[in-house]
């Protein structure tokens, strides 16, 4: 989340014009993220998030990831729902820009999470892939591994602004991951991008899960790879290590609903190198690439260091869970 595009109170009001929600109280920009402009909006003594699409979401996948969230919460999966306008439709539009309006998840992102929180959301991801499984929508994934390269093509000459060392740490990894990539484990749809700020707490027990907006239909296990990245590494960002613990009791939950086969297994060390080098390669292209006047929290690339050094010296997946 980010604030792209500055709304007024009345800009807000002219938004909700469409829609039958009531009157708005009180609006805050959120600063959290780096793809589109978020706002909490306060209606009625009920909280909702409005959501204007900037110019890396495009317009035709805003169906999908409508349908995706509608699909999950009537299946009573912990997650928004988008809210309809006076057409009947959940997308609309302000100032030649599309948006969504969709139900406040109540909690909040854990920074430290234990391993029961570990196993609580592996469950959660595994219920997400298999409510999935019989729905008619599907959307590539942007940044899968084909689109790798072609970022780092763009950031090569300036990355050593970051670290002197990155061009070459990139180029060895990528030569890694492209070499021994699968290319037949089991499918669907994945959340994509499933870090602690996307995923809601409330008085430590699971509550939601937010930001559907990298959902793509991509390997299972590439899903488990970006959480063992995303929630299994503690520790100063310079000196991160794994922690086993969180990534077996992960995969305890995750088995509890959908079990990772064999194949997925022998794969997840070269996914998870993948997944690391994706938000990598995305962070550094966003620190280079600063939007002037957004108010924006750029994350840091370096945390990635880490991950890729023991990603690349891992054996097998026994590296991971035991």
């Amino acid at each position: 989340m980010a604030v792209y595009t500055k709304l007024s109170k009345d800009n807000i009001n002219e938004i909700l014009s469409n829609y039958s929600l009531g009157q708005l109280e009180k609006f805050q920009g959120i600063e959290e993220g780096i793809e589109n402009s978020n706002f909490l909006l306060w209606i009625n003594q009920k909280k909702y998030i409005l959501t204007i699409y900037e110019k890396r979401v495009r317009e035709e996948d805003l169906p999908f990831f409508s349908k995706l969230m509608t699909s999950l919460n009537n299946s009573n999966f912990k997650c928004p729902k988008p809210i309809l306008n006076k057409n009947n439709n959940s997308i609309s539009n302000f100032k030649n820009k599309k948006l969504m309006i969709v139900s406040f998840v109540e909690g909040k992102p854990k920074n430290n999470l234990n391993p029961g929180n570990c196993q609580s959301i592996g469950t959660e991801v595994a219920k997400l892939h298999q409510l999935t499984k019989n729905l008619d929508i599907s959307r590539a994934n942007d940044l899968s591994i084909i689109s790798w390269r072609k970022i780092f093509d763009q950031v090569r000459d300036k990355c050593v602004a970051i670290h002197k060392d990155l061009p070459k740490l990139i180029e060895d990894n990528l030569n890694d991951v492209e070499k021994n990539w699968p290319k037949d484990l089991p499918k669907g749809i994945i959340h994509a991008d499933l870090f602690y700020d996307n995923i809601f707490f409330n008085k430590n027990n699971f509550s939601g899960i937010i930001d559907f907006y990298f959902s793509c239909y991509d390997f299972y296990a590439f899903e488990i790879a970006i959480c063992f990245n995303a929630l299994c590494f503690d520790g100063p960002k310079n000196n991160l290590s794994f922690n086993v613990t969180k990534a077996k009791s992960f995969i305890e939950g995750y088995n509890q609903i959908r079990t990772i086969s064999d194949i997925e297994k022998e794969n997840i060390k070269v996914l998870s190198q993948g997944a690391a080098l994706r938000f990598l390669l995305t962070r550094v292209f966003d620190a280079l690439n600063t939007v002037e006047g957004a108010i924006v929290k750029v994350k840091d690339p370096m945390e990635y260091l880490k991950r890729l050094e023991f990603h690349k010296n891992a054996k097998t997946h026994e590296d991971y869970f035991f």
